[in-house]
């Protein structure tokens, strides 16, 4: 406003001047002087300069406030964005706590399933464990188990362990439905596993006794498959377990594939197959073997026994005597 007045004192005055001039000029020899008006195109011209920068300035206030009214949005944008940047700092080391403890339940969730599905293992071997060197072995789902066996997504199951005695050996068996090696695809090879005990410090190694397996006929025609190895006592296999199990020994060739496959075979009923093994500690003969096997085996342990044994004492009875055959001519 200072600016404007100014100007409009500078216009008068130049006006002025001049005026006086043309009136000198006029009458040089008149010593009255008159002041003239201000031109009123000049004062119009002035007045709207005057508008002009009065409105610039009311501008430049208005650009002013929003100037410091931004800077105030852009403090508290900053502000916020700093609040927030901190709560998402918070937040992401929230989640990450959240996650490495929910990793934590998952692993400790993994290992109590696997516990719990090992205890039980562990029961379901306890109600199938026996103490006497015998073990019949319930294989079911015999099909399914065929076909993982060919398509080699699971070539082999263990049986349940079992004992010789409550402080004997331990062992189980070991099946390959399809075969192994050279007895894949044509024949079931059964393997006998020698495994880690808690009383083999006392027990005697190598493990030297008869080993005999027994595939049940389920029907009445009671065709049992029998067949039975004895160990070598120079393998890794029947020397004192340093690991949980031994390097499985046994028989490749136990059974031609085709008597297990074929349309109602009586080695598989009801989708069910009966393996027993056996350990020989006395070495019985192949015929009292046999009739041993062929007992039934719900019958308790010593009846079993005590039926061998007469079997064996009426064999021997039955068995004519070998006399002494004299030359023609004797005395």
């Amino acid at each position: 406003m200072e600016l404007v007045g100014r100007i409009m004192r500078t216009a008068s005055t130049r006006q002025y001047e001049r005026s006086l001039e043309m009136e000198i000029d006029t009458y040089p020899y008149s010593t009255t002087m008159t002041i003239p008006p201000i031109d009123d195109d000049l004062k119009a011209k002035l007045h709207e300069i005057y508008e002009t920068i009065n409105m610039f300035a009311h501008g430049f206030e208005i650009l002013d406030d929003d100037a410091q009214r931004l800077s105030n949005e852009l403090v508290n944008i900053n502000n916020t964005l700093t609040t927030s940047s901190k709560d998402t700092i918070t937040l992401k080391l929230s989640i990450e706590e959240e996650n490495s403890f929910l990793n934590g339940q998952k692993l400790n969730h993994e290992i109590l399933s696997q516990d719990v599905a090992s205890l039980k293992q562990k029961v379901e071997d306890m109600q199938f464990t026996s103490y006497d060197g015998m073990f019949i072995w319930k294989i079911t789902n015999f099909n399914e188990k065929m076909a993982d066996a060919r398509s080699e997504r699971q070539t082999s199951i263990y049986s349940p362990p079992f004992y010789t005695s409550p402080t004997g050996y331990k062992m189980c068996a070991r099946l390959y439905f399809n075969g192994d090696g050279t007895a894949r695809n044509t024949h079931m090879s059964l393997f006998f596993v020698l495994m880690r005990s808690p009383n083999d410090a006392i027990l005697k190694f190598p493990f030297t006794y008869k080993v005999t397996f027994c595939m049940y006929d389920q029907t009445s025609a009671q065709q049992h498959i029998i067949d039975s190895f004895r160990p070598d006592i120079k393998s890794n296999s029947f020397q004192r377990p340093r690991s949980e199990m031994n390097i499985a020994s046994g028989i490749p060739k136990f059974v031609p594939l085709g008597m297990i496959q074929q349309e109602g075979s009586p080695y598989v009923q009801n989708d069910t197959m009966f393996i027993k093994i056996m350990i020989n500690f006395i070495d019985l003969p192949k015929k009292l073997l046999s009739y041993a096997i062929s007992l039934n085996p719900g019958l308790p342990i010593n009846i079993q026994q005590h039926l061998v044994k007469q079997e064996e004492e009426r064999q021997i009875q039955q068995t004519p005597p070998v006399s002494d055959v004299l030359p023609q001519g004797g005395v």
